[in-house]
C-alpha cells in the first residue's frame, strides 16, 4: 500500500504540483481513507520526499537505458532531453518552482542529489562526444559540466511553468552542443534539432 500511494501522490505532484495536491487529493483519487495514508507518512512533507526520490530514481533508470542504446553523444543529449518532456507532459505547473518556493529544504536536498548525478551524466557524454569526433578536443569537461547544470538547474527553479520550463531546457541545450561541437557535431546538432517530437 505505500509504495501505491507514493506512485499515486507522484503522479499528481506532477501534474498539479507539490504544494496544490493535497492528502485529501490523494486519498480521494485512491479511495482511501486520509487515515491510512498518515499510517504510513506522519505529514505531507515525509511524502514528498519519498515522491522526488522515486521521480529520481525513475529519472536515473531512465537515462542509463538510454545510454545503453549507444547513440552518438548529440542524439543522446536530444533522447534525454525528449524522455524528460513525455515524463512532465501532464502538468502546467513547474513541479521544480513549486518544490523550491514551498519546500525550501526538500528542494536543496534533491537538487544537491541532482547535481552529484547529473555531473556523472554530462561528463560522461561529454567525453563520449571527444571520442566521436562531435564535441572539440580541447575542451575543459568540468568548467562545462558545471555551465551546463547551472542553466539546467537555474531554469527548473525560476520558471513557474513547464511548458517554458521545457523551451528553455531545449535551447540551453542547443546552446550546451554549439558551445563544444566540431562541424561534424554542429552536422548531427542541425538533424537533432529538425525532430518534431521535441516542439
Amino acid at each position: 500500500m505505500k509504495d501505491k500511494i507514493i506512485s499515486k501522490a507522484t503522479e499528481l505532484f506532477l501534474k498539479l504540483g507539490f504544494k496544490s495536491v493535497t492528502m485529501d487529493d490523494i486519498a480521494c483519487e485512491m479511495c482511501i481513507s486520509k487515515k491510512t495514508i498518515y499510517k504510513f507518512f506522519c505529514n505531507k512533507e515525509i511524502l514528498i520526499e519519498e515522491s522526488t526520490e522515486m521521480v529520481h530514481k525513475t529519472i536515473h533508470e531512465s537515462i542509463d537505458t538510454i545510454a545503453a542504446k549507444n547513440y552518438n553523444a548529440i542524439k543522446e543529449n536530444f533522447e534525454i532531453k525528449k524522455m524528460f518532456k513525455e515524463m512532465f507532459k501532464s502538468g502546467e505547473a513547474s513541479p521544480a518552482h513549486q518544490l523550491k518556493k514551498h519546500y525550501p529544504e526538500i528542494y536543496d536536498k534533491v537538487m544537491s542529489r541532482e547535481i552529484n548525478d547529473c555531473n556523472t551524466v554530462f561528463k560522461q557524454n561529454i567525453e563520449k562526444g571527444i571520442q566521436q569526433g562531435l564535441y572539440r578536443e580541447n575542451l575543459d569537461i568540468d568548467i562545462y559540466v558545471k555551465f551546463y547544470y547551472n542553466l539546467i538547474f537555474s531554469i527548473h527553479g525560476m520558471t513557474s511553468s513547464e511548458k517554458e520550463s521545457q523551451k528553455l531546457e531545449l535551447e540551453a541545450l542547443e546552446y550546451h552542443t554549439r558551445a563544444m561541437a566540431t562541424p561534424s557535431g554542429i552536422i548531427e546538432l542541425e538533424k537533432q534539432l529538425q525532430n518534431p517530437t521535441l516542439s
